[in-house]
């Protein structure tokens, strides 16, 4: 019978045929999970013709000899392994054997038997951190008492007896194509390659006990309510110490602050003033971050008015801008007067100045609401 005529290794792995030898890798590794046959349980057959195919296709494309070979002569070479016309040459235990390390790479642990040890990453940790506004404005270090899962002291480990020591256990099926070769992680040592040999009191079963622990955190200025800082190492350690510790995630609290509210970066105080203040003209000490201030109210100040102190608010995370503290004027009107009180305002109920005559620059509430928005 006659056989069907090849196709090209540069279309079967849909690479170029200036392709580097970095993209076809990934492009192998692509068609790879593509055509695994674990991927294509409804249609075996014609994913494990597709997958040995790619792995023909990468065989010679891989290697700068093979390669520059077959632009020269195509598929008529036959100096290689798989340069007899076929994939017939090859069962899904030469692929694995001969590939291992790229099948790793886009399988991971669990891909086609080459995991390797399985290195165990401790658990995260998370807190919650208090601040103040003026805290947030400047950074500060803050040290704070953490209960961290760390290695007992004198705990002993020796090589899984299942594993042997490598964290895989490796497993043989006989298929239609020939024997499979797969790799899980071993059970009894989770992947780690050891078990516990001694375990001192108080220890878990992973060899772990829990400590309190002083943890420094170095917390920038400039930060909001709600974002999350990692304290790299800080968290659980690993089971076994077969890896690395895991974090601590520490989630900012914005404190409210008794007199200034916060807006984004800029602050706003309401300032209550007298009607006498507002007609005369007064001179008022403001709360801000780092102490007070003392501001200038204009004789005739409309209630509602806005004053605005450059750079008085927070500043901006990891830069030199500042914020602005907007104070917002209100007039204080009284409710009650004593008789000599209501006499003066009855008499200046109608004089001319005390007519409302707001001018042009004066805005209205709804366009100060307007321009908020």
């Amino acid at each position: 019978m006659e056989k069907m005529a090849k196709r090209d290794y540069y279309e079967v792995l849909g690479v170029s045929k200036n392709a580097s030898s970095e993209e076809i890798k990934k492009a192998y590794r692509k068609v790879a999970i593509k055509y695994h046959p674990d991927k294509n349980p409804n249609n075996k057959k014609e994913a494990e013709e597709k997958f040995k195919e790619a792995a023909e296709a990468y065989s010679v494309l891989s290697n700068p000899e093979r390669r520059q070979r077959y632009d020269q002569f195509g598929h008529s070479d036959s100096s290689s392994r798989y340069y007899d016309g076929t994939s017939e040459g090859m069962n899904m235990e030469d692929i694995f054997s001969s590939f291992g390390d790229i099948f790793g790479e886009a399988f991971g642990e669990r891909g086609f038997g080459f995991g390797g040890k399985r290195s165990i990453k401790g658990n995260d940790l998370r807190i919650r951190v208090k601040l103040t506004l003026k805290e947030i404005s400047q950074g500060i270090e803050k040290k704070v008492k953490v209960k961290r899962m760390k290695v007992a002291p004198g705990v002993l480990l020796k090589k899984c007896d299942i594993c042997n020591g490598s964290g895989n256990v490796t497993h043989f099926t006989n298929t239609f194509i020939g024997r499979m070769r797969s790799t899980s992680l071993c059970k009894k040592c989770q992947g780690v390659g050891k078990i516990i040999n001694y375990l001192p009191k108080g220890a878990n079963s992973q060899g772990l006990i829990k400590e309190e622990e002083l943890v420094s955190i170095e917390i920038p200025y400039g930060l909001f309510d709600g974002v999350h800082l990692k304290v790299y190492g800080k968290g659980n350690e690993a089971p076994f110490g077969a890896g690395d510790p895991g974090d601590l995630l520490v989630l900012i609290e914005e404190m409210p602050h008794k007199n200034l509210k916060r807006e984004g970066h800029n602050l706003h105080y309401d300032l209550y003033i007298s009607i006498s203040d507002a007609v005369l003209g007064s001179f008022k000490e403001i709360p801000t971050i780092n102490g007070k201030v003392r501001v200038q109210i204009d004789s005739g100040t409309q209630s509602g008015k806005t004053l605005r102190l450059k750079g008085k608010g927070l500043p901006y995370f990891e830069s030199k801008k500042y914020g602005d503290l907007l104070i917002h004027v209100n007039v204080w009107t009284p409710k009650k007067l004593t008789s000599e009180q209501k006499y003066f305002f009855e008499k200046m109920k109608n004089a001319e100045n005390f007519i409302p005559k707001p001018s042009r620059l004066e805005k209205s509430f709804f366009e100060k609401v307007r321009e908020m928005f």
